[in-house]
């Protein structure tokens, strides 16, 4: 009974771990949030030093983090940073204004200080674009393990910093340098100062990209983003939640509302072949990452990325799969020939080729040559067949071709016949054509 308990208990937790990894594999949600990748984000947030930073660089073109058009005029929107703090908690919410009295949220960030100086911090979606509790975090935030913790590689004082064993993942945290900086006693709240048609001079809206080309661009970075960041499926504090969607300080939108249920956004920036395009800018950018050499997955029907399957068989069996071409030639020959092996009916069909060859253009003029009076050249025609080598047989077919010379004479014969039947009752025709024919077959007839 035992041992059935211990079972049951350890296939929960394999489940558990194998429901995460599925979400952390969900690569595209057919939701208006597809086209900000929370991953970039948190490591966007990791790297910076104030908020005020942080909401610059998530609206540069060159990052390719923001790609959001939420109203649909094919202008990127632009994301504020609010900053709304309770004591040691900081609610950091992403906002888009679409009109001068409507805007909606993108995502908050939950940041916790403990009294004993760790820190909890979680990425939360908004389930208005990314469903319900699509939540990102750092690995092993709650100390559930202990590792060595890698230098921030987009913070250029930790650069050169070498590795440190921390106890605790929640200490980390809590030396990002943003953190640090809003947790500073003289930290003045960062609320963005921009709103709807009133943006700061340094930003120019581009248009939006297909959704593949910006997978294609972000894929690259996957490596980095799973190693560091992970999805999970509750909150850490469960007062975060109701903190912040009864708090007062989520934003809705009618309009992403509207579009969304009329499934505008599951249409738009879908492009499978830009996908390819993506990537080249990144490896443009990136000739020397270690990840530019990565190749993109396949993506189905829907557009979806397969990124289920091992990365060893994407570049040999992924492409070739997809394609019904491949594997029609190879069943085609076994259907005629009634074995399924194919590699064995490549040869098989060469070998017979030379041998048939020599019997067949011998019977051929033995069969179709019986017309001669002479049968009795079709026994050498059965016997070279017998010599093993291939240069004697070709002779053999030689001395068909002046054979029909000989018998071209052979087939005068016959004229002679009726010419030697009665050639008396027709000497006397004066045709001139046919006499000197005549006087030559009469002349062996005197001399006799």
């Amino acid at each position: 009974m035992k041992n059935n308990i211990w079972l049951i208990i350890i296939a929960l937790l394999l489940f558990t771990n194998t429901k995460a990894i599925a979400q952390a594999e969900e690569e595209k949600l057919d939701l208006p949030g597809d086209n900000l990748n929370l991953y970039a984000v948190m490591k966007l947030f990791q790297e910076s030093e104030t908020l005020e930073g942080f909401e610059r660089k998530l609206n540069d073109e060159e990052t390719q983090i923001n790609n959001l058009d939420l109203d649909g005029d094919n202008r990127i929107d632009y994301i504020r940073v609010f900053d709304n703090v309770d004591r040691n908690l900081h609610t950091i919410s992403l906002k888009v204004a679409l009109g001068q009295n409507e805007e909606q949220d993108v995502a908050v960030f939950f940041v916790e200080k403990k009294d004993d100086g760790q820190v909890l911090i979680q990425l939360v979606g908004d389930e208005d674009l990314y469903g319900k509790d699509y939540i990102i975090e750092p690995n092993s935030p709650s100390g559930d393990d202990n590792r060595v913790e890698t230098p921030n590689p987009g913070y250029s004082a930790d650069r050169d910093r070498p590795a440190v064993q921390q106890n605790n993942t929640t200490y980390v945290i809590a030396s990002w340098p943003v953190v640090r900086y809003i947790y500073v006693p003289n930290y003045v709240i960062w609320r963005s100062p921009w709103r709807w048609q009133y943006y700061p001079s340094y930003w120019r809206p581009w248009r939006p990209h297909y959704w593949h080309y910006y997978y294609g661009y972000h894929y690259h970075y996957h490596n980095y983003y799973n190693g560091h960041f992970r999805r999970w499926n509750s909150y850490r504090n469960p007062v975060w939640q109701t903190y912040y969607y009864g708090g007062g300080y989520r934003s809705r939108s009618v309009t992403v509302t509207r579009r969304s249920s009329r499934g505008d956004y599951r249409n738009t920036y879908s492009r499978p072949s830009s996908a390819r395009q993506g990537s080249a800018v990144f490896v443009k950018r990136n000739p020397t990452a270690p990840s530019a050499n990565y190749r993109l997955p396949s993506f189905d029907r829907t557009g979806r990325p397969v990124v289920s399957r091992p990365g060893t068989s994407r570049p040999s069996t992924g492409r070739p799969g997809t394609n019904p071409g491949v594997t029609q030639p190879v069943t085609r020959p076994g259907a005629g020939n009634g074995s399924s092996r194919p590699g064995a009916e490549r040869p098989g069909t060469g070998r017979p080729g030379t041998s048939r060859p020599i019997t067949t253009p011998i019977e051929r003029p033995a069969t179709t040559r019986p017309v001669t009076p002479n049968p009795g050249r079709e026994r050498p025609a059965t016997t070279r067949p017998g010599n093993p080598t291939p240069n004697p047989q070709r002779p053999a077919t030689r001395p068909v071709n002046p054979s029909p010379a000989r018998e071209r004479p052979a087939q005068t014969r016959p004229a002679t016949r009726p010419a030697v039947e009665r050639p008396a009752n027709r000497q006397s025709t004066p045709s001139s054509s046919r006499t000197p024919g005549r006087s030559r077959q009469t002349e062996p007839k005197s001399n006799p």
